[in-house]
């Protein structure tokens, strides 16, 4: 296990402020036409209550940038990343962002980070961002967590996703996607699905299906919409 030595506590401080400028770029040279469903988030927003924000993994640029606005509006968001000493930077940045940083891992241990979620959820009334076809995939494939996580806080689990005009896509497991500067951007958001606490395995998996198929057809009315 790499330890956190001064030299790679210099070298995450120099890191920091590099890529929340870089992430800063796109956010300030993309224009984001319109936020199609917007309408959802909002009501959920109005009750008071946590939310479990879905997204894919390639989706992280503007999707972030989409959970800050609801941050501004109210919602108490938070990221689940590594608690290894690779997850500084992107703790750091979350943080500054006012946002709350879950050291979980989801790749180590997945149980672990199911608990870390549910108790940032019923404690700290935080709605955690999940990519739930990460963090290795299949590409968009919905994975179980953010069902069961949904069904034991009954907290509704709000699909979204994105799409550029213009964008890089990278060639990773989840095609990451970067959006060129000056591209628009149409974010798309969904109904919430609410998970009832009797489902059983056959009704978890229906509701898993639903989730993958909402957030694809998402990203067609993304497109659709540019």
């Amino acid at each position: 296990m790499r330890t956190m030595t001064w030299k790679r506590k210099l070298g995450y401080a120099t890191l920091r402020p590099i890529v929340k400028m870089v992430i800063s770029i796109f956010w300030w040279t993309c224009r984001v036409d319109k936020i199609v469903g917007d309408e959802y988030a909002q009501k959920l927003i109005e009750k008071g209550e946590p939310i479990i924000p879905c997204y894919w993994h390639q989706m992280h640029i503007f999707g972030s940038w989409y959970m800050r606005k609801l941050q501004k509006r109210g919602l108490k968001i938070g990221f689940l990343i590594s608690p290894s000493v690779d997850g500084e930077v992107p703790a750091k940045i979350v943080e500054s962002w006012g946002a709350v940083a879950i050291r979980g891992s989801s790749n180590r241990t997945g149980a672990r980070a199911l608990k870390d979620m549910y108790n940032t959820i019923i404690k700290d009334k935080v709605s955690p961002v999940t990519t739930s076809d990460g963090p290795t995939g299949p590409i968009h494939k919905f994975k179980q967590g953010a069902i069961l996580l949904a069904q034991l806080t009954q907290s509704p689990m709000l699909p979204i996703a994105y799409m550029a005009s213009h964008y890089w896509e990278l060639k990773t497991w989840d095609k990451f996607i970067i959006p060129k500067p000056f591209s628009r951007i149409v974010i798309t958001v969904g109904e919430p699905h609410y998970i009832d606490k009797k489902s059983n395995a056959e009704k978890m998996e229906e509701e898993r299906i639903k989730m993958e198929t909402d957030i694809n057809e998402l990203i067609a009315q993304a497109k659709a919409e540019l």
